[in-house]
């Protein structure tokens, strides 16, 4: 298998670690010894397998492990636990499936290094292939815009902003340097690229959406999971499906339409990533039409792997069958029937894999299904390679390089949207007098938004990585002998840099969507202020906004001469918005969201049939050039 050949080819350039049958050793210890796992010291099903002398296909090699299995121990693959809430020895005991870093999840503070996280990880796989079973675990971590749990890792820029440049060998780039930096840490797996075709701007994951036309998505998704799957890392399609579409934007709510009309606005991104290889498909908090996306069967078996073909296996979301009707049990046993493979239960783990258990034996889910489910699962296992290197690590030397800091800067290039330019308000002179002001001038959590170090991000200036905004203008004014004006009355330009607050899903579902409510920074208002001012006195005056969206910009838009959507640009924010406002680049993104004039107009997107352009504040597809 292609995966499989490139992780021997990654253990090669990668640090070496020790057998399995130790539970637990030191960085120091392992460097000169080999990945590969000593199978004829242990007494394990896989490692009766792994010893035999008959070479096996992996359909047999599957198929046999099956058989030797017991009930327990293929319900315990059928579970992901967080990371907080388990040990070595109960995975030892459990012979877990899977383990998974929820966001802010960290071994033991947030700047953790990557030999910290190493040593994690592999006590755990090495407690996995001491169980009974001896089947390795996938450990899995939500790396949506770079490694962004990790600390020191860069981050790129949000889907959103990558929808705007809508470039796909920079979205394949970008997932295989997530990739580098993530098996920094040996972790395998990523719950990445998010499909969701956003409706409605209000929703608090708009930003994890490439766009909100199906057309950008179908041309980026294959290269997303390709990225990943290409270097060693298994890819997750989410949320299957429809969870752009829910009415008014709610997180979690109900996505309601024909099912026609959902096929052809939601299903589309799945065809492709499914072409593409997906390994694994993450089940929508969602409903479709009053029907919750985990119990309902039609969508995840009958399309899903019957009709369309999907291969992988499919994992719930967080506590995601708690939402289903009944007691525990019956939670489990509706969306286990309904095609889900792993569940997510990240502190319930243990009572799970018994009431499944209980509930084969009492004939409320088929042993076909079970089967079928944990055969999935060890498919992947066996393609990605775990089974004969569980320990592959790729150096620090991968872990915020200079390619990936040029990477990231490009992106953020790219990414940019040039809404109003007059009065040749732009580009910058490089040795103009320049004030510059607002709450993400300098501030790189700001820039990086949520999902960065912990679930909601983090709002440090300084977050380890990158350079702000203010930095990277200094460093280009000094060059020139400049250096930043000290009040705006002194300066010929006012660049104000408008923000939104970091949040992830429903904290950042939003009623109010202007420049100064709901999620935006309470420091904008001021900055407002002063490019009201300015722009009365005369000056030059720039707005520079970072969102996870458009935001209603009402009359405000009239006190700048020039503005810029920069979204979620990440680490190397400072630096490639200099890049483009200095004239060095132009501007090349393009509007793949409708930028609304009015709140009556959220929710109307280039898909409906009935859209005109004229009426948007700016439409689907705008963006202008220097050129």
């Amino acid at each position: 298998m292609k995966k499989h050949l490139l992780l021997v080819v990654m253990v090669i350039i990668s640090m070496a670690m020790i057998s399995c049958t130790q539970s637990s050793t030191t960085l120091e210890e392992t460097t000169t010894l080999n990945t590969t796992v000593d199978y004829t010291s242990m007494t394990t099903l896989t490692s009766t397998l792994m010893t035999s002398s008959e070479v096996l296909t992996e359909s047999d090699f599957i198929e046999t492990l099956l058989s030797q299995m017991t009930m327990q121990q293929k319900a315990a693959q059928m579970l992901q636990a967080e990371r907080a809430a388990i040990t070595p020895e109960q995975v030892q005991d459990l012979g877990i499936g899977s383990i998974l870093s929820g966001g802010g999840s960290h071994p033991n503070a947030y700047d953790d290094d990557t030999d910290t996280w190493y040593q994690m990880v592999y006590d755990y796989q090495a407690a996995a292939l001491s169980s009974t079973a001896g089947i390795p675990i996938l450990y899995g971590i939500d790396a949506v815009h770079g490694n962004n749990n990790l600390y020191g890792a860069t981050i790129f820029p949000h889907n959103i902003g990558l929808g705007m440049a809508n470039d796909a060998d920079l979205v394949y780039d970008i997932s295989k340097a997530t990739a580098e930096e993530m098996l920094t840490t040996g972790i395998t797996w990523t719950f990445a690229p998010a499909l969701s075709v956003v409706q409605d701007v209000r929703w608090g994951r708009t930003y994890e959406g490439y766009s909100e036309n199906p057309e950008i998505h179908e041309h980026l998704t294959q290269s997303a999971i390709l990225g990943f799957e290409e270097n060693g890392v298994s890819a997750t399609a989410k949320h299957f499906f429809g969870d752009g579409g829910t009415t008014d934007g709610i997180d979690q709510g109900n996505t309601m339409g024909t099912e026609s009309d959902l096929r052809a606005l939601f299903l589309a991104p799945y065809y492709d990533a499914i072409e593409a290889g997906v390994d694994t498909i993450m089940v929508s908090y969602n409903s479709i039409n009053g029907i919750k996306m985990h119990g309902f069967g039609y969508w995840v078996s009958d399309v899903l792997k019957d009709e369309m073909g999907f291969e992988g296996f499919v994992v719930s979301d967080w506590n995601g069958i708690h939402q289903l009707s009944g007691d525990y049990k019956n939670q489990i046993v509706s969306a286990i029937n309904a095609g889900v493979d792993m569940l997510m239960e990240p502190y319930d783990f243990a009572t799970a894999i018994d009431l499944i258990v209980e509930a084969v034996n009492d004939q409320l889910i088929p042993i076909a299904r079970i089967d079928d489910a944990v055969g999935r699962i060890l498919k992947v296992k066996y393609e990605q390679g775990l089974f004969d290197h569980p320990y592959v690590r790729l150096s620090d030397s991968y872990l915020y390089n200079q390619d990936h800091k040029d990477l990231a800067r490009q992106a953020v290039r790219e990414s940019l949207v040039l809404l109003k330019n007059e009065n040749n308000s732009l580009p910058l002179a490089k040795d103009g007098s320049i004030f510059l002001t607002g709450p993400g001038a300098d501030n790189i959590g700001y820039m990086c938004g949520g999902w960065t170090t912990y679930w909601q991000g983090n709002t440090s200036a300084d977050i380890g990585v990158g350079e702000s905004i203010k930095d990277s203008f200094t460093r280009i004014l000094s060059a020139s002998g400049e250096s930043l004006a000290t009040s705006w009355e002194s300066a010929d330009t006012v660049v104000v840099v408008l923000s939104e607050l970091p949040y992830s899903e429903g904290v950042g579902d939003n009623t109010n969507m202007t420049l100064t409510g709901g999620n935006a920074s309470p420091e904008n208002a001021a900055a407002l202020q002063v490019a009201q001012s300015a722009k009365a006195a005369d000056k030059n005056v720039v707005g520079i906004l970072i969102s996870g969206r458009p935001l209603l910009l009402e009359n405000y838009l009239d006190s700048f001469d020039s503005f810029v959507a920069a979204w979620l640009p990440g680490s190397e924010g400072g630096d490639g918005i200099s890049d483009v406002l200095f004239g060095d680049y132009d501007f090349t993104g393009t509007l793949s969201y409708t930028w609304p004039a009015s709140y009556g107009q959220i929710g109307i997107t280039s898909v409906d049939f009935a859209y005109d352009p004229d009426l948007t504040m700016f439409p689907y597809g705008y963006g202008l050039r220097y050129s």
